[in-house]
């Protein structure tokens, strides 16, 4: 067995994961308690809603800043300062006596989650080989879920005998903790000249005599990361206006699932509890199946993890106003989360696939803007429809947006298959 085909989770290890494991256990252990520090502070629910909300604003609108800032700094270095940025966050939360300076600490929090987010995409897919890409970006969904998971219980034990602040001071530790383990993440080699780029239709380009890309835009602006995002955009606007849509799709449906299953619950008249159990055993499912799912993609294609995971989720939303009692709840939250947990890492499994080497951190900036727009508009969708018509009727808007995202995948995805070599079929 060659050295590339040896390569596994091993040679990833601590180094690599340990920074997203603890960015993702901080940023959970705050964010149960976000609307809480708001409503102390004097804020109305809705306001104290609208705080919540400032983490996804605040990744949302530095997408494309994040890009360019990898592009210049590089990938570790801007882990590294994106953790520090969002433990000042957490620093500015415990001194908040407002309102104001507690959603500009959350929105700042936000702001260097797109920025961190970003970095560790663009390193793992710089430093995994072809074929062992899915099962590297599902590992990393899988550790940002359990991240999320274990946070809030780790920030409840802290805030037993440190009240509500002793989330944030756990927030404050676990950032700092991975902006210590970031100065331990090997650096990426630099890169000499950008090869051939790939066309967004998955076909590789032919190169010239001298090797350089026969696109005249590929080395736009004079080589690795500088080219701008503007040409990135017209390189690639096919692949954003297709597979981009797919993206969007997901995205949106995926944020709902968060949402429809405690308010289906209550539609129910069960307890918060009981919508807590059938939340909770939804998402043990979904972490249970995120290296097998990694490990298909891989080995089958991303069409084998990306269209049942689009597919099952739209069914599970167009079956949830079906459910009568608290079993058929737990059989569809079960499918729900088995079908998220099938398509752990797929967004950021093909942004690493279809952006080009010259210029990774400039494309993942623009698909991490489309992903972060769909998990913004899923629930926003979802209340729009639900406040004209029903809760009913939104869910089964969205399993039919659900649907043209199956298709989208189930036609676009077979161009984009790597074989165990990483080699186009």
């Amino acid at each position: 067995m060659g050295a590339a085909e040896s390569f596994g989770l091993r040679d990833l290890g601590l180094k690599v994961y340990g920074p997203s494991l603890l960015y993702a256990v901080g940023l959970g252990a705050i964010t149960p308690v976000v609307a809480l520090t708001a409503r102390e502070l004097g804020a109305s629910v809705a306001t104290a809603a609208l705080v919540v909300t400032l983490i996804g604003v605040g990744s949302l609108i530095t997408n494309v800043p994040a890009a360019l800032l990898t592009a210049r700094f590089g990938e570790r270095l801007s882990m590294i300062a994106a953790a520090g940025v969002a433990a000042l966050g957490m620093v500015l939360a415990l001194l908040a006596d407002d309102v104001a300076l507690l959603a500009g600490a959350i929105l700042l929090v936000g702001m260097a989650g797109a920025v961190f987010n970003l970095a560790r995409q663009s390193y793992l897919a710089e430093a995994v080989p072809a074929y062992f890409r899915a099962r590297a970006m599902s590992t990393l969904g899988g550790t940002i879920r359990i991240g999320a998971f274990a946070g809030p219980f780790l920030g409840a034990a802290v805030m037993s005998f440190a009240g509500l602040d002793g989330a944030y001071w756990f927030g404050l530790a676990a950032m700092l903790a991975a902006a210590g383990v970031g100065f331990l993440v090997p650096e990426l080699p630099v890169p000499v000249a950008p090869g051939p780029a790939p066309r967004p239709d998955g076909v590789p380009r032919e190169a010239g005599a001298s090797g350089q890309a026969a696109d005249p835009l590929a080395a736009d602006a004079g080589g690795p990361g500088r080219t701008t995002m503007r040409a990135i955009g017209v390189r690639y606007w096919r692949t954003f206006a297709t597979v981009g849509t797919g993206v969007v799709i997901l995205s949106a449906i995926r944020a709902s699932r968060q949402v429809v299953i405690p308010l289906w619950a209550d539609q129910l008249g069960l307890d918060a509890s009981t919508a807590s159990l059938v939340y909770g055993v939804s998402g043990a499912l979904d972490v249970l199946v995120f290296y097998p799912a990694g490990r298909l993609a891989d080995r089958r294609g991303h069409v084998w993890a990306g269209v049942p995971c689009v597919f099952f989720l739209s069914a599970s939303l167009a079956l949830m106003p079906l459910a009568h009692d608290v079993t058929t709840l737990m059989g569809i939250g079960a499918l729900m989360g088995l079908a998220n947990g099938m398509g752990t890492g797929i967004v950021m499994t093909l942004g690493a696939e279809y952006a080009p080497p010259d210029a990774r951190p400039q494309f993942l900036g623009l698909w991490r803007l489309f992903a972060d727009t769909g998990m913004m508009a899923g629930p926003i969708v979802l209340s729009a429809v639900a406040s004209a018509a029903s809760l009913a009727t939104g869910m089964w808007v969205l399993a039919g947006a659900g649907l043209v995202g199956t298709g989208v995948f189930a036609w676009y995805l077979p161009l984009y298959q790597h074989g165990r070599r990483g080699r186009p079929r």
